[in-house]
């Protein structure tokens, strides 16, 4: 299972993006299920515009199963909330910290970014451990 953050969205989904290439190939060989949450898509639905070919093809995709939603819950969205305090010295947005939780819960550590920077810097809440997200880019 992987979970998928905004970025290879809207790359996916422009071709005129510079990452659009990557993303598709990357996405062509990947075998796992994929998720994704609401903020995630908020955001995504935002930076392709909501009337763009790009939001057509994003909301085909998700509409014939290519991607499962994974929802948050009162509980998980204070631990987002918490998560986005934890890392206020760099800031982590709502989009963000709903994968991290998403993850924890869905208990994977793999997530599709291109924004490997922020990813890079969080961890993965299993028990009393905190691991790396497995970053596939």
């Amino acid at each position: 299972m992987i979970l998928v953050d905004t970025g290879p969205f809207v790359a996916l989904f422009d071709p005129q993006d510079a990452e659009h290439t990557r993303c598709k190939d990357i996405l062509s060989v990947t075998r796992d299920s994929l998720f994704t949450t609401i903020p995630v898509l908020t955001e995504a639905f935002h930076l392709l515009t909501p009337n763009s070919i790009g939001a057509d093809r994003l909301r085909d995709f998700i509409l014939n199963g290519g991607v499962s939603l994974w929802f948050l819950d009162q509980v998980s969205t204070m631990r987002a909330f918490e998560l986005m305090e934890q890392y206020g010295d760099h800031p982590m947005d709502l989009a963000d910290a709903s994968v991290i939780v998403a993850a924890e819960s869905l208990r994977t550590t793999k997530v599709f970014t291109l924004d490997l920077s922020d990813f890079k810097r969080y961890r993965i809440r299993r028990g009393h451990r905190h691991v790396k997200v497995d970053i596939l880019s």
